[in-house]
């Protein structure tokens, strides 16, 4: 919580001050006042938002409700609506906004929108039942939070560990409830998501206890967890047993709701779509990507807006690959395609190519991290590690994400990779840029610090925005060049050519949406103009059709950041502090983009 700054030194000082300096330090010294008030009520309220998420207060490092996982159902939902209902109405009538100051205005600012956008989320809350997103589907995301999520310090820790196991039926058993209510108005997962859920249900309860098998993925997870334990000298050999006895035990509960899932899907099969799969297929579907926009940009731009955008990204991108092409002696970007595919062709991927991969990428983020001091003045505090995806959510050409630690340290900023399928250029330097955006100076960056955040409202560490999130992400791939981790023109083409990728999911997503085109339209579109792969543009053509508008916020956020940084530097001229600037973006948490450009803007003025 924000400290309240009172004027202690003036015990030690009797000289009366002028009236008029006086009449200038009270409207500071209120807005103090009342920025401290407003963040006990924030800090107060959050805790009691975390009470009934428990899964949030676990990523933030907290012990509290460790034994439970999030209850999903609708009158949950709701109920949680009517609170921050009756949060956001409790801040207005205690608050007078005019007298905090700029930086309290932001918070509160934030506290209420985090209400409409959960009034959006709660109104189309159907059209995303728990089985549908390629990304998050609640068959894959509960045990990946069991083993990337629910740290294992202690005993007590395991213990909870088992208690989260045995509530996992509970939950899958309300997924399986709201996909059937999702079906009833019209909204069918697509084919390839239903066979997936099959396929990774079986993948999480195949392998021992279960059967005969190697060790499946979260009974291998729990006996590595009290290995480590015992290894540690925190429980005894005895005291171990008895733990994984209790974890076998609550592991085993959880097998008959899986098959359930897979019975769900099964039935499901048959009414499940294969071709148009966009949106507008759906009933009031195109207001619901409307919506999904809105959420995902934190801006009122239109489809079709978009989709131009995206366009002329396009182009512009093309058009400077050209012009590195030529540096490399190649005719245009196209002829630099065909020789460096005769160089590397595709070829699957083994286990010596997955360590190489993964030595680089963890390599390339350690140099991230010895240049970024000349750039920030705020800095990541704790490791980070680069770790493949778990293999019952490992897809060929699956997207890399990331993170961060928790504000501890107990848990490491990651990214996860997938390693499936063919790769054409696992060298060091293919991984640089992607390591920019998920590592450093990306997404586990900006989480590192954002969890560490100790000036704000609590709050503030778990709010997340994709435009800003992936905006900056993007925007540090292009960062990265400034600071010198392209080694050569090679690396800076790899550089454009995910930016390009970026910019071709505007296209793609509203295509999908919002102008009807059918899933391998968009393959072809990816593979022509986004330059991915087939493995890699089908994996992520799946997640555009399953998470509308996610994928528009990269480019978007992006282009908002770069606009606000020329903004500053042509203001500001010989004034413009580099560092200062990417402080301002980093330090102060995810923000919506109007409210980023708005401190921007109070930043300039202040050094005008």
């Amino acid at each position: 919580m924000r400290q309240l700054l009172l004027l202690a030194a003036s015990a030690f000082a009797f000289t009366v001050p002028p009236l008029s300096a006086v009449s200038a330090q009270a409207p500071a010294i209120v807005a103090e006042t009342e920025d401290a008030r407003l963040y006990a009520f924030l800090d107060k309220e959050f805790a009691e938002q975390l009470r009934h998420s428990p899964q949030l207060a676990t990523r933030l490092g907290m012990k509290e409700g460790q034994d439970r996982l999030d209850d999903i159902s609708d009158a949950a939902e709701l109920r949680e609506l009517e609170w921050r209902r009756a949060s956001v109405a409790r801040m207005k009538s205690q608050f007078d906004r005019a007298k905090l100051s700029s930086s309290a205005q932001v918070n509160y600012d934030i506290w209420a929108l985090e209400l409409d956008r959960a009034e959006l989320r709660y109104r189309y809350r159907q059209y995303s039942p728990p089985f549908y997103s390629f990304l998050y589907s609640a068959h894959s995301r509960l045990p990946d939070f069991m083993i990337n999520t629910h740290v294992v310090q202690d005993a007590a820790d395991m213990r909870a560990y088992a208690a989260r196991l045995r509530a996992i039926p509970a939950v899958l058993d309300e997924a399986i409830t709201q996909s059937r209510a999702s079906a009833a108005i019209g909204v069918h997962a697509p084919k390839f998501q239903v066979e997936r859920v099959i396929d990774g249900s079986r993948a999480i309860v195949t392998g021992a206890p279960f059967d005969e098998g190697a060790a499946s993925p979260l009974w291998a997870d729990a006996e590595a967890k009290v290995a480590k334990l015992q290894s540690s000298g925190k429980v005894t050999d005895a005291q171990a047993r008895a733990l994984l006895a209790d974890t076998r035990t609550a592991l085993l509960s959880i097998k008959p709701a899986y098959e359930r899932v897979i019975a769900w899907a099964k039935s499901a099969l048959p009414n499940a779509p294969g071709g148009r799969v966009g949106a507008g297929s759906l009933p009031g579907g195109a207001d619901w990507y409307a919506a999904a926009l809105k959420l995902n940009t934190t801006t009122d731009l239109t489809a079709e807006q978009i989709h131009e955008i995206g366009l002329r990204e396009v182009k512009r991108i093309e058009s400077e690959q050209d012009a590195l092409a030529r540096q490399a002696g190649a005719k245009d970007r196209l002829a630099y395609y065909a020789a460096r595919e005769r160089r590397n062709p595709p070829r699957p991927w083994t286990d010596e190519l997955r360590a190489e991969y993964l030595r680089n990428a963890n390599a390339a983020i350690a140099r991230n991290r010895e240049l970024v001091p000349k750039y920030f003045g705020i800095l990541p505090a704790h490791r980070m590690e680069v770790v493949r995806e778990p293999s019952f959510s490992e897809v060929a050409g699956g997207a890399a994400h990331a993170a961060p630690p928790t504000p501890d340290g107990a848990r490491p900023g990651r990214v996860y990779v997938h390693l499936l399928g063919t790769t054409d250029d696992p060298a060091p330097d293919a991984t640089i840029d992607l390591m920019c955006h998920e590592g450093v100076p990306g997404h586990v960056m900006q989480g590192d610090i954002q969890v560490g955040q100790t000036s704000g409202p609590k709050f503030r560490q778990a709010t997340r925005y994709v435009a800003f999130g992936e905006g900056w992400a993007l925007y540090a791939e292009a960062l990265c060049k400034e600071m010198g981790a392209y080694p050569d023109v090679a690396s800076d083409f790899m550089r454009l050519e995910a930016e390009l990728f970026r910019a071709a999911r505007l296209v793609v997503d509203t295509g999908i949406h919002a102008k009807g085109w059918s899933e391998q339209q968009a393959i072809d579109y990816m593979v022509a103009s986004g330059r991915a792969s087939p493995d890699q543009a089908r994996s992520e053509v799946r997640r555009y059709i399953t998470l509308p508008g996610q994928a528009t916020g990269y480019k978007i956020g992006m282009l908002k950041i770069m606009e606000l940084r020329g903004k500053a530097e042509r203001e500001l001229g010989p004034r413009f502090d580099i560092k200062g600037f990417h402080d301002l973006l980093v330090g102060a948490g995810s923000l919506p983009l109007s409210i980023l450009e708005r401190q921007v803007d109070a930043w300039i003025a202040a050094r005008s």
